[in-house]
C-alpha cells in the first residue's frame, strides 16, 4: 500500500510495475515530483546473476540492465503520478531509447536514477534520464514510454 512516505521501497514499486526478480532493476524511490521527475537507486549485490557472464574476472553491469532501470523509473514517474490522480494505471512499453554509456557500473555499488519528463505527445511520454553511481555520470540520455 503506498503512502507519502518516502523513499518507496519494493513493495511500493510492485504496485506500480510488473516486473519481477531477476528483472526488477529499481530497489527504492528516494524522491518524486509527481509528473515532473523522480529519483530511485538500484543496489548491486556482487552475487547479481548477470555479474557472472558480463565480464568473468572483472563484471560489469551489462548496458542493457542500466538502460531497463531507466525505463523502470520512467515508468515509475508516470504510475505513480497516476495513481496520485486516481487515473488507471496504464500499460507502457518502451517506444525508443537513446542512451550514452561513459563508464561502467560495478559490483558492491549503488546506481542512482533519474528520470524527468521533458514532454508529452497524446500517449507518448518524452524523458530525459541520467544514471550514476556516487558523483560518476555512467549514463545520460533519452527514452520514449508509449500507452495502449
Amino acid at each position: 500500500m503506498m503512502t507519502d512516505q518516502l523513499p518507496y521501497d519494493v513493495a511500493v514499486i510492485k504496485e506500480i510495475l510488473p516486473h519481477r526478480s531477476p528483472f526488477l532493476f529499481v530497489d527504492r524511490v528516494l524522491k518524486i515530483n509527481y509528473g515532473e521527475n523522480i529519483f530511485a537507486e538500484k543496489d548491486l549485490s556482487p552475487d547479481e546473476w548477470f555479474f557472472s557472464g558480463h565480464f568473468p574476472g572483472k563484471p560489469i553491469v551489462p548496458g542493457v540492465i542500466v538502460s531497463e532501470a531507466l525505463a523502470q523509473t520512467s515508468g515509475l514517474l508516470l504510475g505513480l503520478t497516476f495513481k496520485t490522480q486516481g487515473l488507471e494505471q496504464a500499460d507502457l512499453s518502451l517506444a525508443n531509447l537513446t542512451i550514452k554509456f561513459v563508464t561502467p557500473a560495478k559490483p558492491k555499488e549503488t546506481i542512482r536514477l533519474a528520470a524527468t519528463l521533458k514532454k508529452t505527445y497524446g500517449k507518448m511520454f518524452l524523458f530525459e534520464v541520467a544514471a550514476d553511481v556516487l558523483n560518476r555520470r555512467i549514463a545520460k540520455g533519452t527514452l520514449i514510454l508509449a500507452s495502449d
